[in-house]
């Protein structure tokens, strides 16, 4: 096992984030976002089979092997955990492990607008994190997870895919269950949650439309539901949410959208100028009233226009989160430009050789 774990423990000592291990390939990690080698000579078919293998154990490299895709979390030490997936490619197989801090961070630390404590105080509803794979939306949930334990006397349940942030118990009760392993689908663990006296269940992530359906159920009869969606933006997460149903069931669905959504905090991460790390940047949706309207109506550009007049409420535009960081010099223009959904924003703070052409 010296192998594998020699790898996580360098990659670790490097401040990488990923450990990337494929057939015939050097070993590679991610620092601070970019991939880059960690050894000068490619992994073997029989030393990658050898160590996946090892790691995972008898029963799991089984599985893997019937289905060319395995989830679960490796725990080198008490200090070090690994999120982990395995995947069959074209040629030969392949693993990511993903480094899971041991120490929560708070919700300041991670600098995430202090309006999301206002998702943690709520009774009920439907609150989404969204964004692309890769952006911390796991570590912000579990932030806001924290913070519910620390001040609030509540039953939590969470359902993912495999188990990342291991909480304690503090002011509530936590129940965490892994896919696979505690239960067979998210969609058994959300079922069984609405008979466990759960104030509040996170859900991993809604991947399909069953969970969807069952997640806004949930919200429906009064429990509080946090879920992840990969969309990088408030309109994007509420089309995505309606798009997934066939077009006979969208009306039903936008009103009991309509009822249940209480807030989108959609985030991404930027690298810092100075290289030394990234920065969140992030786009909030209260719904209000009116955003329910909206919602019910269809009319989902609309909610361009209520994240600008949303401020006072602590909404926000992830351009103007963005812009934010550029004006302080804490990201370079290239690395707004990016990441920005209107580039033309950003394009007048450009280099004339940065290669981009400019809109006219």
């Amino acid at each position: 096992m010296s192998d594998i774990n020699d790898l996580l423990q360098e990659m670790a000592k490097r401040g990488a984030s990923d450990l990337h291990l494929h057939e015939g390939q050097p070993a590679k990690i991610r620092v601070v976002g970019d991939v880059k080698a960690m050894t000068d000579w490619p992994m073997s078919h029989d030393l990658v089979y050898s160590m996946l293998s090892e790691a995972c154990g008898p029963d799991r490299w089984k599985l893997f092997l019937e289905r060319g895709d395995l989830d679960y979390a490796y725990e080198l030490d008490e200090h070090s955990r690994f999120r982990t997936n395995y995947m069959k490619h074209v040629h030969g197989v392949g693993a990511v492990f993903r480094l899971i801090p041991t120490k929560i961070m708070t919700l300041e630390q991670l600098g995430i607008p202090l309006v999301a404590k206002s998702f943690a105080q709520l009774r009920g509803g439907l609150v989404l994190l969204t964004g692309p794979t890769g952006t911390g939306k796991s570590t912000t949930l579990a932030a806001l997870i924290d913070f519910i334990n620390v001040n609030y006397a509540r039953h939590i349940v969470t359902i993912e895919e495999p188990i990342e942030f291991v909480h304690s118990n503090k002011k509530s009760v936590i129940t965490q269950r892994e896919v696979s392993v505690d239960t067979p689908t998210y969609q058994s663990g959300l079922k069984a949650a609405m008979r466990e006296d759960a104030d509040m269940v996170l859900v991993g992530e809604l991947r399909d439309l069953e969970t969807i359906s069952l997640a806004l159920t949930a919200s429906e009869t009064g429990m509080l539901v946090f879920a992840t969606l990969h969309t990088n933006n408030a309109r994007k997460t509420v089309d995505r949410i309606i798009d997934a149903f066939p077009s006979d069931r969208q009306p039903l669905v936008r009103t009991m959208l309509a009822n249940s959504l209480r807030g989108v905090l959609a985030q991404l991460l930027v690298k810092k100028t100075d290289g030394t790390g990234r920065l969140a940047v992030t786009e909030i949706l209260v719904a209000t009233s009116g955003v329910g309207a909206i919602i019910r109506e269809g009319r989902t550009e609309k909610l361009t226009d209520v994240l600008i007049g949303g401020k006072g409420e602590g909404m926000r535009m992830m351009d103007d989160s963005i812009m934010e960081f550029l004006v302080q010099g804490a990201i370079s223009p290239m690395e707004a430009y990016m990441k920005a959904i209107d580039k033309t924003k950003f394009e007048p703070f450009l280099p004339e050789d940065s290669g981009i052409a400019k809109s006219q």
